[in-house]
């Protein structure tokens, strides 16, 4: 197998991991020694435990349904080497999110 097709076959994987819709579950707030900061949550990605594919995620959006309110983010970076992604949120997020799934989508608007 040539190199051209190894690099083909990862570009279909990751076209056909995009496609099908990826879900999250919020872990935690981002918090400080006497701080924390509710517009900005840590994000397990369901069935991502590598930094390589969290990290091919960086700028998507996240959309919170909770309740009759939506709320919408996007994620900034990585956190840690477990697959958790940190992301801001555009209002802050009521403490029993903790725990909610979220629904990424496509590339958020800069």
């Amino acid at each position: 197998m040539f190199k051209s097709e190894t690099c083909v076959r990862r570009v279909l994987q990751w076209c056909v991991f995009m496609s099908q819709p990826v879900y999250g579950t919020i872990v935690n707030y981002r918090i400080g020694i006497r701080t924390q900061m509710p517009k900005w949550c840590l994000i397990q990605i369901i069935g991502e435990n590598t930094v390589s594919k969290a990290g091919q995620l960086i700028g998507q959006k996240v959309v919170l349904k909770f309740g009759k309110t939506s709320f919408i983010g996007r994620i900034v970076g990585l956190h840690g080497k477990k697959g958790v992604v940190t992301a801001k949120f555009r209002k802050g997020v009521p403490g029993q999110a903790i725990g909610v799934r979220v629904v990424l989508s496509g590339k958020s608007a800069p």
